[in-house]
């Protein structure tokens, strides 16, 4: 069986006006970083993974052209997470399906609030959406998309890359089922990393400027307290943020987590209100454009770092 090599023609890309994406010609297409780098893995020597949205930009801004959606019509295959992006999922819809790999199931998101109290039933009516910069409003029970900061969950989705590409490409299905499974490996792993750097932290309170943090903080023990919403644009519901810094001075919290591609005004307000100092930690929904030889796993490992610095982990 001949191999998977099929060129896409995917040019000029582009993300919202002054962004250009770097994705030209490539064998496959990846939507945004985390599925890049788990396309570029299984998919193995031999083959390019065009990424559509280019370094320090925002994978749910993505914006494409007419031109650019007609382009996708050619692809062999585009990697892609249900909703992340709309205007990708306008983009590919009548492609068939065979060509189009939506992790979503692989993934197996789940909502995740970030209330501060997430017990307190009082506050369900309050919390029941938020809104962005944008006017869109992002339900608390709306699917987190940030599977990727859960290694376990990514794994999943390796091996859902490598069944889609055997498929086909059957005579090549082996050599993508082990560089699946070797990938998988070196996530278990990270997985275990993790567990053992966050087994006991004085603090389990995890509080964050963007609620992009579940996945990460449910696998390991802690609990996430989001001050916005899922939207890394999206501004503090009412009452939200008060609520927030009065959560902070109860249960002894000292760091407040922000973002680097997100203004970190709202955790510089909480910090200023409470005395907690504020640290980046990463959501690796891409790599910054100055991050020579950063990948995933030295991300991953960056974060765990300054978690076990904030969370005052022994």
């Amino acid at each position: 069986m001949r191999s998977l090599g099929i060129s896409l023609l995917l040019a000029g890309i582009a993300l919202a006006p002054g962004c250009a994406s770097d994705a030209s010609e490539g064998d496959l297409v990846a939507a945004f970083y985390p599925l890049e780098f788990v396309t570029r893995r299984v998919v193995g020597d031999g083959h390019t993974v065009a990424n559509l949205t280019p370094a320090g930009a925002e994978p749910h801004d993505l914006e494409l052209s007419a031109r650019d959606t007609a382009s996708l019509r050619d692809a062999r295959l585009v990697v892609h997470l249900g909703g992340f992006a709309p205007a990708l999922d306008a983009a590919i819809a009548e492609l068939p399906p065979d060509r189009v790999l939506d992790v979503t199931a692989a993934a197996q998101l789940e909502p995740h609030d970030g209330l501060a109290d997430p017990h307190d039933d009082e506050h369900d009516d309050e919390h029941d959406e938020g809104s962005d910069a944008a006017g869109h409003t992002h339900a608390e029970g709306t699917a987190d998309p940030h599977f990727w900061l859960d290694p376990i969950r990514l794994g999943h989705v390796a091996e859902a890359v490598a069944e889609q590409l055997a498929a086909a490409d059957p005579g090549a299905a082996a050599g993508y089922r082990e560089r699946a499974a070797a990938l998988v490996a070196e996530l278990t792993a990270l997985d275990r990393e993790f567990a053992a750097g966050l087994a006991d932290c004085a603090v389990t309170s995890l509080v964050t400027s963007h609620t992009a943090f579940g996945y990460l903080a449910e696998r390991y023990g802690l609990t996430q307290i989001g001050v916005a919403g899922l939207s890394p644009d999206a501004e503090p519901a009412a009452g939200k943020l008060a609520e927030v810094i009065d959560f902070v001075n109860e249960h002894g919290v000292s760091t407040i987590y922000f973002e680097t591609l997100v203004d970190p005004a709202v955790a510089d307000t909480v910090a200023a209100e409470t005395g907690a100092v504020t640290a980046v930690l990463d959501p690796l929904e891409g790599l910054p454009a100055d991050a020579a030889g950063a990948d995933y796993f030295s991300v991953m490992r960056a974060n765990l770092a300054t978690l076990r610095a904030g969370q005052r982990c022994s």
